[in-house]
């Protein structure tokens, strides 16, 4: 194997793994309400396509939308775990990432455990030697409610 080799190796490592780590800033950043984490990992020209019941949001301004004015203020609490992770690259600069998520949430004002199942398949650009989601297409499955079952702290 030539250093070109190796060298190409080695940065698909290392890419992959930058690329993974956008589904978990993704997850830590909404959860736990870090505006700055989670425009982090938004290259400025993005497009986050959630479609039905939310929308559709382009740009920092657009995400920020969507943070404020639509998506924590129907959530009290969630809690995102992504799996499944499939990265294809298309180029040592380009990827197409798709995870599963599962989110566990209450909604504002409702006392009821919320389960949110999808799947979300990004686009993703390295600009500057940094990996960012260029488009985040989200395709729900299921959005249910469970009466009954509630989220609370151990006592």
């Amino acid at each position: 194997m030539s250093i070109d080799e190796l060298q190409a190796k080695i940065d698909r490592i290392e890419s992959r793994q930058a690329i993974e780590d956008l589904a978990s800033t993704y997850c830590h950043g909404f959860d736990k309400r870090d505006e700055a984490r989670f425009l982090s990992i938004w290259w400025e020209d993005c497009v986050w396509a959630i479609g039905p019941p939310f929308g559709d949001f382009a740009g920092h301004a657009g995400i920020l939308s969507a943070l404020h004015d639509v998506l924590w203020p129907a959530w009290g609490m969630s809690q995102h775990i992504t799996s499944n992770q499939v990265v294809e690259f298309t180029d040592p600069d380009h990827a197409t990432a798709c995870c599963d998520v599962d989110c566990t949430g209450l909604l504002s004002g409702s006392p009821n455990a919320t389960f949110v199942g999808a799947t979300y398949t990004d686009q993703v650009e390295r600009r500057d030697g940094v990996w960012k989601i260029r488009r985040r297409d989200v395709v729900i499955h299921y959005f249910n409610s469970f009466e009954g079952d509630t989220l609370s702290k151990p006592e």
